[in-house]
């Protein structure tokens, strides 16, 4: 069986699609994809699926989608098991597409540590290809589902991040300005990627643009906070109006930590 959650929600058994149509045993299924290999507490999926205004029948509702998800997975009962108050999704990891990307990950962060920036890069691209869109794009989602999703995406960013900083290391600057404008457009008050983006104008001899990058995320964060950027990009900024040699010398040396 594969599993895939980086996008749309896809489920294939001996290369046929395993899953039924319907939102509820969608949600259900994603939900304990998300917690392989633990047992989830049958309350935990009730709330999931209705939330804190749970039908009388929750329950016998719940057991009709288990046995719904058994036959779509060829009456799999070893795959999906009842145990003592819950339920449990038995797959190997490498089932599921979000251990691709997590072993990727981890194996381009390594090479990064080790100095060898083009194969941490190249890594990090691999784990980013792994994603087919938003995680469980087309999948309603509950509190406890939607928690799960938020931690697969800041993952997503985070990795974004360290590719592009293997990236700037081996001196892709220019080759990711169009990146950078749309993650700093789309998260208009993230400092560190504000930072890189800085970084990289100036790099690739744009000053002008990164300090008016930094003007753009200054008015931002007291629009919308009340509050200045931090001592580090204030730091960076002042740095790039002088030309400080500093960025030359250390390309992320101004990138918040």
């Amino acid at each position: 069986m594969q599993i895939k959650v980086l996008g749309p929600l896809e489920v294939t058994r001996d290369g046929r699609p395993a899953l039924p149509s319907a939102a509820k045993p969608r949600q259900l299924f994603a939900f304990l994809t998300l917690r392989a290999g633990q047992v989830v507490p049958a309350p935990t999926l009730v709330e999931e699926l209705w939330g804190d205004r749970p039908p009388r029948s929750a329950r016998t509702t719940l057991q009709t989608y288990v046995m719904q998800l058994r036959r779509a997975l060829g009456d799999a009962r070893e795959v999906l098991t009842t145990r003592f108050g819950g339920y449990l999704l038995d797959v190997p990891p490498e089932a599921v597409d979000v251990h691709e990307f997590e072993r990727l990950a981890r194996a381009g962060r390594r090479a990064g540590e080790a100095g060898d920036h083009e194969s941490a890069a190249r890594l990090l691209r691999g784990a980013l290809d792994v994603w087919r869109g938003r995680a469980l794009v087309d999948v309603p989602t509950g509190a406890p589902l939607a928690i799960e999703v938020t931690r697969l995406e800041e993952s997503r960013l985070s990795v974004v991040e360290n590719r592009i900083d293997e990236e700037m290391r081996v001196g892709r600057h220019h080759s990711l300005l169009g990146e950078l404008a749309a993650l700093t457009a789309s998260h208009p008050m993230n400092e560190d990627l504000c930072a890189r983006y800085m970084v990289s104008l100036f790099r690739s001899g744009r000053r002008w643009q990164a300090l008016d990058a930094f003007a753009t995320l200054r008015q931002t964060l007291v629009q919308e906070l009340g509050v200045e950027p931090s001592a580090r990009l204030v730091e960076l900024q002042r740095d790039i109006l002088t030309a400080d040699v500093r960025l030359e010398d250390d390309l992320l040396a101004a990138v918040p930590r």
